[in-house]
């Protein structure tokens, strides 16, 4: 039994970091200047909220039988306060602080109609610190010996950075065009 809880966890993170990944790059594309319009702003905004919630069970599947298991030794209290474990604990404690961040996302996302514009702004940017440290605590605790988990959390890393890469592009093309419109008009 403790051998299929194993293997569940390493399945769940690795399925956890997949949809993260997805989220962020949906993330990327609805946050830019060149964001989807329309339908297909509605067709985004679903499949992110939607595969974050995904995420979000996967990630409560594997933190659960992580605890669960016992070959190595991470429990509960290791699971919501960073850096407490007895087994690796900087690598459990990114993957503790990642999921603290998470779940003031979700939190606030939830109550995004009664919280100001701001507010929720400034706690969903925290998500943009949440992937990385998933990703390290992938690469970090991920196993190791097993090439094809490596390469997907490697995939994962580059494919997030990508998003982001074209993310900022994007805002600072949009900027810098702005600002050579403005200065024309008062020219």
């Amino acid at each position: 039994m403790n051998e299929l809880l194993w293997y569940v966890s390493r399945a769940t993170g690795v399925a956890s970091i997949v949809l993260l990944t997805a989220v962020v790059v949906l993330g990327a594309v609805t946050a830019g200047r060149r964001n989807p319009h329309g339908e297909s702003a509605t067709v985004v905004m679903a499949l992110h909220r939607w595969l974050s919630l995904g995420m979000t069970v996967f990630l409560g599947a594997h933190i659960a039988t992580a605890i669960a298991e016992t070959y190595v030794s991470i429990d509960l209290v290791s699971a919501v306060l960073p850096f407490t474990s007895g087994y690796e604990a900087l690598w459990v404690g990114l993957g503790t602080l990642a999921f603290d961040v998470l779940v003031a996302v979700v939190v606030t996302s939830l109550l995004r109609h009664r919280l100001a514009e701001r507010t929720w702004r400034r706690v969903h940017l925290l998500s943009h610190a949440l992937w990385p440290m998933a990703v390290v605590h992938g690469l970090a605790l991920g196993t190791g010996d097993q090439p094809i988990l490596v390469a997907t959390t490697v995939a994962c890393a580059v494919i997030g950075l990508g998003a982001v890469a074209w993310r900022w592009s994007t805002t600072y093309a949009d900027r810098s065009r702005r600002a050579a419109v403005l200065t024309q008009e008062w020219s």
